[in-house]
């Protein structure tokens, strides 16, 4: 039994066919704007839910957009491969510097860019390199969503926390550095003990892969230019929005000159945002009709140390229950501004919590079907148990740890 079909659907299929996403998203976005037609869910509420997610809605857009192009660019082929090389044939220092690379990039460019296209990037590389991609696939799905803690950007959980709070990036930054970095070691040790540690090569040795080039050299060099200035204008509390907006306009720009036909409506996420506007308002329509009565008594009351885990717990198990963006809506709504530890340490729930099973968050969907397509088998088994493992023992140090600094 596996994770992963053992051959990729034809072209003709995947034409004839709607990803199993697609359906989720248009019934979803449907279900949504019956709610409000039917007058479940009043229409001053949907509009305010709709104006509030709006600038989420261009960030998403934007920033998939930017994630795409970078890798048509090269440039996470590149370091991938340059990570190999860089490891000098060490299966440790390998398993270090794919740790790092999955969890820098989903900090400064969100955890779906991880799932999407790190993804096939660590699988080719573990084809490179002749070794096993399941150690190499759980990294990326792992560390997108324990290392989605530390920047608003990171998660679409985090922007709604940080607005809730009212909290700038570097503010944010500041309050979940130290549960970041909890989550993050946690993580690597059950990676390293439940995966890398079981495949790694005879004697933890392999051949170095021969180094690359880019293709375009130019798009590569905007690509890492657009990069650095979204990273950079988030850290310089520019409005989301905009600074991906910007990087985003740049290297389209350089794909304009360079390889207009790489250009096309197919990268506009669509799926995402549909799926993210009907799930807002399907989740506060149920909230009115008695789910939020339910999560408050999850939740509980209380600031101290017990009242956070239960918090926490309350936001790992409604992730795996349905899915971590729901379960953080509902825990909000019941959550008032004045609670910021508690609603942190829900956020700490539903980021690092969704891990026991495939439907816990958005990121671990998409990573399934990327494995999918690559037609990468992980075994089921030991992925349910790791993962049910990783998802408590992450959630109950980043919670702890924030307990020491609330």
């Amino acid at each position: 039994m596996t994770l992963a079909a053992p051959a990729p659907p034809t072209p003709t299929e995947r034409r004839r066919r709607p990803h199993p996403l697609d359906v989720v998203a248009v019934v979803l976005a449907l279900v949504g704007v019956g709610c409000v037609l039917g007058g479940l869910l009043p229409r001053a509420d949907a509009g305010a839910t709709l104006h509030r997610i709006l600038p989420l809605l261009l960030f998403l857009g934007t920033v998939v957009v930017l994630a795409e192009l970078t890798a048509v660019a090269g440039v996470f082929d590149l370091l991938g491969a340059r990570l190999a090389s860089a490891a000098r044939g060490s299966w440790l220092r390998l398993f270090l510097l794919c740790v790092g690379f999955a969890a820098v990039t989903t900090v400064t460019l969100n955890l779906d860019t991880t799932a999407v296209l790190l993804t096939p990037v660590l699988l080719a590389l573990a084809g490179n390199l002749g070794v096993a991609p399941a150690p190499l696939a759980v990294t990326t799905v792992w560390l997108a969503n324990t290392a989605s803690l530390l920047l608003p950007v990171s998660n679409l959980t985090n922007l709604l926390a940080a607005d809730r709070l009212g909290l700038d990036p570097l503010a944010f930054a500041a309050r979940m550095w130290l549960p970041q970095l909890a989550a993050l070691v946690v993580t690597g040790l059950v990676l390293w003990f439940g995966w890398w540690r079981r495949y790694r090569p005879p004697g933890g040795r392999f051949s170095p892969p021969p180094r690359q080039r880019p293709a375009d050299p130019v798009l590569h060099r905007t690509a890492v230019a657009a990069c650095l200035i979204f990273v950079g204008g988030v850290l310089a509390e520019v409005e989301i929005g905009i600074v991906s907006s910007v990087a985003a306009a740049l290297l389209l720009a350089g794909f304009a000159v360079r390889s207009p036909r790489t250009l096309g409506l197919h990268l506009v996420p669509w799926r995402l945002l549909v799926f993210v506007t009907g799930l807002f308002l399907v989740v506060q329509t149920l909230g009115r009709w008695g789910l939020d009565h339910l999560v408050a008594a999850l939740l509980g009351d209380g600031d101290g140390t017990a009242g956070l885990l239960r918090a926490g717990g309350t936001g790992a198990l409604l992730a795996n229950a349905v899915n971590n963006l729901p379960a953080y809506l509902a825990g909000e709504s019941v959550l008032s501004a004045d609670a910021a530890p508690r609603l942190l340490a829900l956020l700490i729930g539903t980021n690092a919590g969704p891990l026991a099973v495939p439907w816990a968050s958005l990121a671990t969907l998409l990573w399934f079907e990327r494995c999918r397509s690559a037609g990468v088998a992980v075994p089921v088994r030991r992925f349910l148990l790791t993962g049910g493992l990783l998802a408590v023992t992450a959630t109950a140090a980043a919670v702890g740890t924030l307990a020491l600094t609330a």
